[in-house]
């Protein structure tokens, strides 16, 4: 049994990773928790039941039929109370959703983006409208159609603005300690920037600016919030994290200098090579090959 679930998740991941896009239905808790990488997709629920949501600083107690989007590069956790939870998710790469012409920048979305309300409360109506919205992705995903990448795009937007004529529910709180979830959500979004996949896709966040204007919030703030629960400072977290992949992609990969240099937020290869050396004592190369 334990093979035959580890083979399922694999060939969920492999099919997600391969088409930008997947949805199914939830039967139960295990699959409203599938795994796959948070980094890469958006994610939109529709849930009946009681949950708690975790997204960035604040905490949505929802009860009855919510409309969940997620963003991957916010970091959420989902809590399920209920004994019994149902509905549907679909997950998609902001690369599938582009390839419609119509398409603006998710990040822009009053959903998706930074310092937005991720949920709204659903009327019975809506979601029988809705259902009828996801079911319709789950048999196109698996038809012929030649144009069914296209009418599943359309069947996302569709849902966009249907859902920008709701009121944003407000059923949140910031959380009985607002410092140590501030903590939280800076280290967990620090680590969701690793690892480095491919050298063409660079690290965007490298300042304690950076993870505070992803987070809306004042750069101050962040700072506080993380040495008072870490005792160590921001800017250290996010030297040390990026001094242990330079290590890693030296170590595990074939990339030249440059090419770590860049994909770690370097504009130049001699400002990777004075990081380095002064966080490890030697430079990048001597390190690479006392390695191998």
């Amino acid at each position: 049994m334990k093979e035959k679930i580890t083979r399922s998740i694999s060939e969920f991941n492999n099919e997600l990773k391969l088409k930008g896009f997947k949805a199914f239905q939830i039967e139960d808790d295990s699959n409203a928790t599938r795994t796959y990488s948070r980094k890469d997709f958006f994610k939109i629920c529709l849930t009946t039941g009681h949950s708690k949501i975790h997204y960035a600083d604040k905490t949505f107690d929802q009860q009855g039929t919510i409309l969940f989007f997620g963003n991957p590069h916010i970091p959420y956790s989902w809590e399920t109370i209920s004994t019994q939870y149902s509905g549907y998710t679909i997950l998609f790469s902001e690369e599938f959703l582009k390839q419609s012409e119509r398409s603006e920048s998710l990040h822009q979305s009053p959903f998706f983006k930074i310092g937005g309300t991720p949920v709204l409360h659903i009327s019975e109506e809506q979601r029988l409208f809705l259902n009828t919205l996801f079911q319709k992705m789950i048999q196109e995903q698996k038809s012929n159609y030649v144009y069914k990448d296209e009418l599943i795009r359309s069947y996302i937007h569709l849902i966009i603005h249907e859902s920008l004529k709701l009121q944003p529910s407000e059923n949140y709180n910031e959380g009985k300690n607002g410092t140590a979830r501030i903590a939280s959500v800076f280290l967990e979004l620090l680590e969701r920037q690793f690892p480095i996949e491919s050298a063409e896709n660079p690290l965007l966040m490298t300042t304690a600016t950076d993870y505070a204007q992803h987070l809306n919030i004042h750069v101050n703030y962040l700072n506080k919030a993380v040495k008072v629960i870490t005792g160590r400072s921001t800017t250290s977290h996010i030297t040390d994290r990026i001094a242990a992949e330079a290590k890693a992609l030296l170590h595990h990969t074939d990339w030249n200098i440059a090419e770590i240099a860049y994909a770690l937020g370097f504009e130049y290869p001699t400002y990777f090579n004075n990081f380095f050396k002064k966080h490890t004592g030697t430079n990048p190369k001597s390190y690479r090959e006392n390695e191998i």
